[in-house]
């Protein structure tokens, strides 16, 4: 590795810094619960919530996770970038949202066959 592709200390302190403070941001994020979704979409008539759009939103999510990943990997892969750090947390990031929309899928096709499988 050259001295020429390592970047200065103070840029790297930079972007540490700008990343802490989205984690933060993220993490003092109000976190809606049920209820409170379930309120939000009785008061909006033009866009009720619903499980369809739900998913839908989930699948985007995870879709652009997906798509960041893979961004950062190949720019790296193409010389453009060094930031391979930040390339391996955006594939684990894609990976554990990915993960966790497969673990919903699973627990709602399983309640769903529990629900079809009573008998009335």
């Amino acid at each position: 590795m050259s001295i020429n592709t390592i970047a200065p200390a103070s840029t790297m302190q930079t972007q540490m810094m700008q990343d802490m403070q989205q984690m933060k941001a993220v993490a003092q994020a109000p976190v809606l619960s049920p209820m409170q979704i379930n309120a939000v979409g009785a008061q909006s008539a033009s866009s009720p919530v619903s499980f369809d759009r739900v998913m839908q939103g989930a699948l985007n999510h995870v879709d652009q996770f997906q798509q960041v990943a893979e961004q950062k990997q190949t720019a790296i892969e193409m010389g453009k970038s060094d930031d391979l750090a930040g390339a391996m947390i955006a594939s684990q990031q894609a990976s554990l949202s990915f993960s966790a929309l497969v673990q919903v899928r699973n627990k709602v096709a399983s309640g769903f066959n529990d629900l079809m499988s009573m008998s009335v």
